[in-house]
């Protein structure tokens, strides 16, 4: 049975391969996404190690001048995608977006260095990746948190890859939709309405943008500028998680100066953490930056974290909380906690369970030693597999299948989990 499935599961890949970067599923998402195409690489590197390096590499070579790294590359035309380039307008020879995604890459490209086969190709591809990773990190750490705070701020609710995630409700209802432009949508000519944000959440999305875009999209200006600024807790553990990474890399590449720079700013990282933590709800909250409140909202971002290297007693803690999530589903991870009112399993990031957040959950996890609950989530991720295929989100009650099929991070996640299952302990 693993052996068919991790046929399938490469099968998937190769089908959404473009040659350079992967697409995350046809029809749906047509372009090349940033963190997608970082954890894509991560199940190429189980059977094609160099195309693994090739796809990172086809990111980062549309890095702009200031760091940042876009969360779309549209390398070919394609109307079948909204909003296009037509709406970003961001003036690139080849059209990206302006809005970037959870900076996964620092932790990928270390993992695929310590697993190489290949190691000259890993040490000389890895070397040409770390400055252009750094200065990712640096430009977050620059025009996300301007005040120094440690916490980097998401303008955007795609740039968490959570679009429509509970904890954006109350900063999205406050950016005002008038004057957006007239729209149409293509997400729900692809999959099912109801496993889709809302219209009025896309009006909200696309006012952001054109905001965004009437500043030039210039960087130094925009968080300030912008109507919506969100500390989340899992977009920053990510990131800390990846500085982390990175310095470990550097360490082995010989790079003393990016290797201090990175695990100082996954330390102040780390620190700054404390601030988001509920002790009331045993998890994280994200943080308004335009009210300076919490918002109370039990979704999956409080317990991303996890994948960042915290104290003992916030590990125990999300790991008993997610226990106490499987006592009311039977699929974990939910996206959104089933006991509350805003719970919805079969939308997108209001309650679904997604393979790539069980995966980042579960490592970490497990180098802090939670190894029961890990085996429980990576059994579960198996489970979704084996009953409703590689689609891109399941409801965790049901199991049904939602939103895309044959996607790529799902078959990614899986030959991880699998390898991982095989591993010596």
């Amino acid at each position: 049975m693993r052996d068919a499935i991790r046929q399938q599961a490469e099968q998937v890949i190769r089908r959404n391969d473009r040659g350079s970067y992967t697409v995350p599923t046809h029809g749906l998402y047509p372009f090349q996404w940033n963190w997608d195409s970082v954890l894509s690489a991560l199940g190429f590197a189980h059977f094609d190690e160099p195309r693994a390096w090739t796809e990172i590499d086809t990111l980062f070579a549309h890095q702009w001048e200031d760091g940042m790294v876009p969360h779309i590359i549209f390398h070919e035309p394609n109307d079948g995608y909204f909003p296009g380039p037509d709406v970003y307008r961001t003036g690139r020879a080849v059209p990206t977006s302006g809005l970037t995604q959870p900076p996964v890459a620092g932790f990928a490209v270390r993992r695929m260095f310590e697993r190489a086969r290949d190691r000259d190709l890993a040490e000389r591809r890895a070397r040409a990746l770390l400055p252009r990773i750094h200065a990712w990190h640096e430009w977050f750490h620059r025009c996300r948190d301007p005040q120094g705070t440690g916490l980097v701020a998401i303008l955007h609710p795609w740039e968490t890859g959570r679009d429509n995630s509970v904890d954006w409700d109350g900063p999205l209802s406050r950016v005002s939709t008038e004057g957006v432009e007239p729209f149409t949508r293509r997400d729900i000519q692809h999959a099912n309405p109801a496993h889709r944000p809302t219209q009025a959440q896309y009006e909200g999305y696309i006012r952001l943008v054109q905001t965004f875009r009437e500043l030039g999209w210039d960087n130094t200006i925009l968080h300030d500028a912008s109507p919506f600024r969100v500390a989340d807790p899992g977009f920053n553990a990510i990131l800390i998680r990846s500085c982390e990474d990175l310095g470990w890399l550097a360490d082995r590449l010989g790079e003393p100066q990016i290797a201090e720079q990175s695990r100082s700013f996954a330390a102040r990282g780390i620190a700054a953490l404390e601030t988001l933590w509920s002790e009331a709800h045993g998890q994280y909250l994200c943080r308004d930056r335009v009210t300076g409140e919490a918002v109370e909202s039990l979704s999956i971002g409080g317990l991303i974290p996890a994948f960042a290297a915290l104290p003992e007693a916030r590990m125990s803690a999300l790991a008993h909380r997610i226990a106490t999530l499987g006592q009311s589903c039977d699929h974990l991870v939910p996206s959104h906690d089933p006991a509350a009112p805003e719970y919805d399993g079969r939308r997108y990031w209001r309650g679904p369970v997604w393979l790539i957040v069980n995966y980042l959950i579960a490592d970490g996890l497990r180098r802090a030693g939670h190894d029961g609950i890990v085996g429980r989530i990576m059994s579960d991720s198996l489970r979704l597999i084996e009953k409703s295929g590689f689609a891109e989100y399941y409801d965790p009650v049901t199991a049904e299948p939602c939103g895309g099929v044959d996607f790529t991070w799902t078959a990614a996640m899986v030959l991880e989990i699998l390898a991982q299952e095989e591993a010596p302990a």
